[in-house]
This record gives C-alpha cells, structure tokens and sequence, in this order.
C-alpha cells in the first residue's frame, strides 16, 4: 500500500487528495457544488449530486497519481458538519434537498425552546447553544413536512445522516449506517459525556431512535467501500467533522493548542484534552475526535468558537456584486488601500455565530461617503473575517482557555497574505501558516492511516508539521481597540434585524 485517499466533502465543493505515506500531496481533484436558497435564509444541497462530485473527485485523483484502489492503505473522510440529510434506506434516495448548516428556517423553533426553558438541558448535555446551526431541529422539520416521514422513520425505513454518514452509507452500498462522535456531537442530540444518543434529547425534537446511525471512533476500520466504484474495496478508517479534522491536521494534540480554518465559514477551535470544558461566553463545547474504541480509546475535547460566514464573504463579492473576477483577487483590490475609509461590513448573511447566537441578524455595510470604493469594501470584508475571529478568540481567553499565545491557520482564505497580517495585528498576536494548508484532508488522512497501523500514535505526527510563514503583529494596542470599537458598534446595528 503506497497512499492514502482523503474525501474533503466541504460547502461550497467536493475535494479528494491522494497522500502519499508521509503526508505529502500527490493528487488533487476539487468540483463545486451548486448552492440553492430557495427562500429567504433557506440553503440547501442536492444530497446525490454531493455523493456523485465526490465518487468522481476520489476516481480522477487516483487517476492523476496513477494509481488503483490496491495502492490505497485507507480512506478518510472529512466534512461539511451539521448539514442534514433523510434517505430512503431500501434504495438510497434522498428525500428532499439536503438543509445546509447554514440554513435558518429554524430559528423560530429554537427561539421557543429557549423561551420553554430547555437551553440548559441542551447545552449540559450536548454542550452546544439552541440553534439553527444544528441538525435537531432540521430533521425534525423534514420529519414534519416531507409526506408520511415522521411514521416511516419510526417505522425504520428511513435513514438520517449528517454528510459523512450519507457518504459511508454510498461508498459501501448501505451495509454501513453510521457517524462518528465527532460529527454527532453536531446534531444537540447526542451527550457528549456519556458518548451515545440521549434519550431525552431525541424526546424533546420528537426523534425516532429508528432513524439515528451507530456512532462510532473518528480513527478506526468501519467497514469498505463497495469493490465496484473503484475496481477494489477500500477500507474506510477516518471519519471526521471538516473541522475536527483540520484540528488534527495542524497537530493541535495537547490542551491550550489552538487553529482557525478559514473556509465558507471561520472555525476557531482549541483543545482542551481529555475533559469537556463548559463555556461561560457561550462557546461550544464539542468532542475533537475518538481514537479507537473503549477501554483503551483516545478523546479529546474542544472548545470551538463559529462564524458562519468567513470566506463566502469573499464569494459574495466575487458573485452576488462582481466587484471581484476571482476569489484570489480580493488581495490586490484590498492591497490597494490602506484601510476601508470608515466602511465596517457585518457579514451577518446567515445571522451571527459565536459568541452572539443571533439567528435574527443580517449583513449591513455601514460607515459609507463618497469616498468609499469598491477597494475600500474589499477591505472592510477582509477587515470582518478577522474580526469575527478576535471576538471568538476574546471569548476563549474569557473562559480561562487563554490567553491565547499563537494562531495556527488553514483553509483557502489563509493563503491570502493580506488577511492574515490584518489578523495578527488585530488579535496582537502571531499568526503561523502551515507548509501543508490543507489540514483538513490530512486530518482525515491522519486518521485512516493511525486506523491500518500508518502510524502508532498522533505524536509521530506532530512532526510532520511545519511552519511556512508567520504574521507578526505590526501595530498597537490602541489601534486594535479602536477597530474593536467601530466593530461591535456596527454589530450591535446588525442584531436582531430580522425578527419580527
């Protein structure tokens, strides 16, 4: 066996790279994924054509390396969290369109269940806040709306899966119906303590066990791919949440570690090992990964701070204003200013994550003269993702987690040099960008290889990462609070700016 197959089924596109044994890329193969919002603060996914991109994504990059499913010691997955999807288990089928993490057509329901007062109940149990974000309250409104859904799930004849689970149950032609504890740690129906489903959980969202998928280790063989997609069967050893991957990928293995991914969305999470930790400045407190199984079973925990909308930020005014041709444009168009001339934009397109759980909220784009280009806006989005950030690393340190000492970074948008010195002048402190980038995908390769005995332990890994540039902090205290400043009064205008 000469590689490792790593499936990085992410929001805004389906991605496989072929690692060779020591972690380095040897093939990539990457296709978008169409968005759709059919309504108002609606996002959804077509399930099959997420299954399809992938399978053909996994055949091209084998293909470019050269290379047959014989050579593959395993594969890992990685994947967009939270995203929820009900099939057919007799033939596979979605029923309805997949109901993307960042979907809101639930914040009513969540706004009644903190009113009734279950916030507590919830957040001791799966240690997450009441809100849309999660996948409770999206199955349970397919169970509600899609025709005969709520009996035949009780009946089991449906399956319900965030996306890793829909992609096991294809590549190994439904033998397999399963998640791992990082991903169902997602759903706020799953007692990160005790590891397992809760029952009163699945009580209060009026979910059928029936539908639910075995949990199990993020690092370990559960099962192989079916021999006809790829000529031969695969095993499957990793299965992880993007992000959890991306925490392993960037070796944050001992508590106080800490990485941001900035991908559709911007990630902060940072280990604080063997024990959950509860946050007072409602981060999340959600389980990092499981190596193996119990008694001798590896976890660790994390604390995670979400911003919902961190690099399609850059989409938006790449799509929906043109101001931009490329993604990879907003650099030199945001270069080419020295700081947005007063403009402050709150990209609160899908309502506020951490530390505000504001479901209600919306992007406003405030501070405006004549004076104000589409270069200044380049930079006041650049300005907005960093941002974000700092208030979720403000957040941690206020939990006791802190102080942070360095910021370790991934995802596309950490490529961009430009964001990455507005974050460490704003955070006051180093930014380090990896060599590897793309922590996610090795994330879960990581975890395929410890599965088929690659690797013996996660420190061997350790020393595979290295560092490729760090972004020193260039500017004061006082310019930091004074951008603080301007920021949360514009976020304070964005809040609640939707409820009705």
């Amino acid at each position: 066996m000469t590689c490792l197959l790593a499936l990085d089924q992410g929001t805004s596109s389906s991605r496989a790279i072929v690692f060779d044994l020591a972690g380095q890329v040897l093939a990539t193969a990457q296709r978008e994924i169409r968005q759709s919002y059919p309504e108002p603060g609606w996002v959804e996914h077509d399930a099959l054509e997420i299954w399809q991109t992938q399978l053909n994504c996994a055949r091209q990059a084998l293909a470019e390396a050269g290379l047959t499913a014989r050579d593959v010691a395993a594969i890992g997955i990685a994947n967009q969290r939270e995203t929820t999807v009900l099939w057919d288990r007799s033939n596979g089928r979605a029923l309805a369109p997949a109901i993307v993490w960042q979907d809101r057509r639930t914040v009513p329901e969540c706004e009644h269940l903190r009113a009734a007062g279950y916030a507590g109940l919830i957040h001791s149990r799966s240690g997450l806040e009441v809100d849309a974000y999660f996948s409770a309250t999206k199955l349970a409104w397919l169970l509600d709306r899609v025709p005969d859904a709520r009996r035949r799930a009780e009946a089991g004849e449906l399956a319900f899966g965030t996306i890793d689970s829909w992609l096991v149950w294809q590549l190994t032609g439904g033998r397999h119906h399963v998640t791992d504890v990082s991903n169902a740690s997602r759903t706020m129906l799953f007692d990160i303590h005790r590891q397992c489903w809760d029952a009163d959980l699945l009580a209060l969202f009026r979910i059928p066990a029936a539908v639910l998928p075995e949990v199990v280790a993020t690092s370990g063989v559960l099962g192989e791919t079916a021999p006809e997609l790829f000529g031969a069967a695969i095993p499957i050893g990793g299965l992880a949440g993007d992000q959890q991957a991306a925490t392993f990928g960037q070796a944050c293995l001992a508590p106080g570690s800490a990485k941001n991914t900035y991908g559709t969305g911007c990630f902060l999470m940072l280990n604080t090992g063997a024990q959950p930790v509860a946050s007072r400045h409602r981060l999340l407190t959600t389980l990092g990964w499981r190596i193996g199984d119990p008694p001798g079973a590896r976890t660790d925990y994390m604390l995670e701070g979400s911003v919902f909308i961190g690099g399609a930020l850059v989409q938006w005014l790449r799509d929906g204003l043109g101001l931009i041709e490329r993604a990879a444009d907003i650099e030199a168009l945001a270069g080419s200013v020295s700081d947005s001339n007063g403009a402050v934009l709150v990209p609160a397109f899908a309502g506020l994550g951490a530390p505000y759980w504001d479901g209600y909220a919306r992007g406003i784009l405030v501070g405006l003269t004549r004076g104000v280009t589409r270069a200044h806006i380049a930079r006041a989005a650049l300005d907005a993702i960093a941002l974000q950030t700092v208030d979720l690393v403000d957040a941690m340190n206020k939990d006791g987690a802190g102080p942070l000492t360095e910021l370790r970074v991934d995802g596309a948008a950490a490529r961009n040099n430009l964001l990455m010195q507005i974050q460490a002048d704003l955070l006051g402190v180093p930014v380090i960008r990896p060599r590897q980038t793309e922590t996610t995908a090795l994330g879960a390769a990581y975890f395929a290889g410890l599965a088929v005995g690659v690797w013996n332990t996660p420190e061997e890994l350790a020393a595979h990462w290295q560092t490729e540039r760090i972004f020193t902090p260039a500017r004061s205290a006082d310019w930091r609070l004074a951008h603080l400043h301007e920021w949360h009064r514009a976020v304070e205008r964005a809040r609640g700016w939707a409820a009705r």
